[in-house]
């Protein structure tokens, strides 16, 4: 097989993963900020810290000034309709300051065990409390030590909450992929058919590819659906109804359905990888040795 041939049907591909994926990215991420993911996520673990007093850690200012201001609905951009939304990141000192604010243990470097005993006790049931009692059963009672400690298990708790979002966000992503494509039809078996029988095809995938993955800055989101276009390649039920059986013969449409299935499956698959996935293998196989910020990643 030639080698060029090979390679152009790949770029190809890669390119209408590319497209497909900056679409995924664009609707998860306006889906996560406008359900305030990060943020639900983040206060669902320091529940898990502060218990029944999560809105009051929240509420200190410390924590209040880290709140992101956006558009309050996403129509608001035509009028600059701006509000604080929920808190999306938190630095762990900051963390570690607002919980002792909150437990009453702020400046108090000197305190005997029983009445760190029963400030600890003030607290509500969570496992940040939990936590305190253990490191002070087991002697620490130096404020500045269990700063030191709370530091180590706030941090791991941090790094939970953001894996925990990662997830969910992921889950958004593979879920959203199966639909765009099963729903436009995009089928990589009858792509790459059309890709290796047609060479103006393929040279002009490649060429909308290359210029696009070469550009100084990365393409808007109409600029990436308008160049798929541009490119005539066959993406929807619509655009390969032609390859449908023209019999009603049962086993010829079961293999056309079984190899259909196939086809979609493998194309949800690499939409879900993800756009910079596929920018980056397009760079590489089309000679760019930078990479412009993603739309829509944040």
């Amino acid at each position: 097989m030639p080698t060029s041939q090979i390679i152009e049907v790949a770029i190809g591909l890669m390119f209408v993963y590319y497209v497909l994926g900056s679409v995924v990215s664009f609707v998860t991420q306006m889906l996560l900020e406008s359900a305030e993911t990060r943020g639900a996520t983040l206060e669902d673990h320091l529940k898990r810290i502060a218990g029944d007093k999560t809105v009051d850690l929240i509420n200190l200012p410390q924590m209040q000034a880290l709140r992101p201001i956006r558009y309050k609905k996403w129509w608001g951009v035509f009028g600059a309709n701006t509000e604080a939304k929920k808190m999306e990141k938190v630095p762990v000192t900051t963390l570690v300051d607002a919980f002792f604010d909150l437990t009453g243990l702020t400046g108090r470097e000197k305190i005997d065990p029983a009445q760190l005993t029963s400030v600890i006790n003030k607290l509500p049931a969570s496992e940040g409390k939990a936590a305190l009692i253990q490191w002070v059963t087991q002697g620490v009672t130096n404020i500045n030590d269990l700063r030191t400690r709370a530091n180590d298990y706030f941090s791991g708790m941090l790094s939970q909450a953001a894996a925990t979002f990662r997830s969910h966000a992921r889950s958004i992503v593979i879920i959203f992929s199966i639909i765009l494509v099963f729903a436009l039809g995009t089928d990589t078996i009858q792509i790459a058919r059309d890709l290796w029988g047609n060479a103006e095809l393929r040279a002009v995938a490649t060429a909308e590819a290359t210029a696009m993955s070469q550009a100084d800055s990365a393409a808007g989101l109409d600029e990436l659906i308008q160049a798929l276009s541009d490119t005539t390649m066959r993406i929807t039920w619509l655009q390969t109804s032609d390859t449908f059986p023209k019999t009603a013969d049962t086993a010829e449409w079961a293999g056309f359905v079984i190899l259909k299935f196939i086809g979609l499956s493998i194309t949800a698959w690499a939409t879900s990888q993800g756009s910079s996935f596929w920018y980056d293998l397009l760079k590489k196989l089309t000679g760019r040795k930078t990479v412009p910020v993603e739309e829509g990643k944040g």
